[in-house]
């Protein structure tokens, strides 16, 4: 199959990247590059895309990136920006930071390259199934440029508003799901410590009015079953909860529940141990201070 004129290319294949960046491929030519080179060849090898060194990357008329946070994000364009051609359009899936999205969008415009943060939702099997969900913050010009190419690898894209949007909603997104998971933790080891069985628990709230993503797909699957399988970590879960925070002190509004399960998440990611294992390992420090195990 002839692939479209557009070139891109693809900086950061971690859980999410490396799979959406093997959608584009399919249908761009399409650079990729990562830390570990290795990666990026066997992502050539098994896509069809080509790995390269950084600087080259900047020869693509749309470049993407999905890397951990808005630091590594401004880095990395501080180190292309001799390189980058006006009309060149930035594309970042990383969860970031709102402010430094906007500071890196302002470097990367005195080069005429446009920027548009487009943060991720849906996992890595809804990157994996081409699934995920966009939701994009920029002009409107830039999202519909950009909008025919994230179909490659996203079912549900959506514009929420001005360069920095996109950073805002994920991080709230995100701290929604921490809640959920949080309050559902709180209410599990309650429960089992009055002898109810925790799958029981599970299976009339995930058919009554208190059911949620994480009691229909997380907890039962990891929590209940002790497997805890490390999609996302409880530390890049607490890391959202801290950009929320800074979105919630742009906005001047109330929030005291948002805020206070942020502390929790701080202090979960102390006490349990290892910010690397899965978000969901939250309630093992729940189990801790109950006393009791949720099965």
């Amino acid at each position: 199959m002839q692939k479209a004129t557009e070139k891109t290319a693809f900086i950061g294949l971690g859980a999410m990247g490396y799979p959406m960046a093997g959608h584009l491929a399919k249908k761009y030519e399409t650079l990729v590059w990562n830390r570990t080179f290795a990666k990026a060849e066997a992502h050539a090898k098994a896509f069809g895309s080509r790995a390269v060194e950084l600087p080259e990357v900047a020869q693509a008329d749309m470049l993407f990136t999905c890397l951990p946070t808005s630091l590594e994000v401004d880095e990395i364009a501080h180190k292309l920006l001799p390189y980058l051609r006006p009309g060149t359009l930035w594309v970042d899936h990383t969860s970031g930071e709102p402010e430094l999205a906007r500071k890196t969008a302002r470097m990367l415009q005195e080069k005429g390259v446009s920027y548009l943060d487009a943060c991720l939702s849906g996992g890595v099997a809804g990157a994996v199934q081409a699934r995920a969900t966009v939701m994009a913050g920029g002009s409107p010009e830039d999202f519909a440029r950009a909008r025919p190419v994230m179909e490659a690898y996203a079912a549900k894209i959506v514009h929420v508003g001005p360069l920095g949007s996109g950073h805002a909603v994920k991080a709230v997104n995100n701290a929604l799901l921490a809640v959920n998971l949080w309050a559902l933790s709180e209410g599990m080891v309650a429960l089992v410590k009055q002898g109810v069985d925790a799958r029981l628990a599970l299976e009339v709230i995930n058919a009554s009015s208190g059911r949620s993503n994480v009691s229909e797909n997380l907890f039962g699957q990891r929590v209940v079953s002790r497997q805890f399988p490390n999609t996302f970590a409880l530390g890049l879960l607490a890391k959202d909860m801290g950009i929320c925070a800074k979105v919630l002190e742009a906005a001047g509004t109330p929030a005291p529940m948002l805020r206070q399960v942020r502390e929790f998440f701080e202090v979960a990611k102390r006490e349990v141990g290892n910010a690397e294992v899965d978000h969901t390992a939250v309630a093992l420090l729940l189990e801790k201070w109950a006393g009791v195990e949720i099965k």
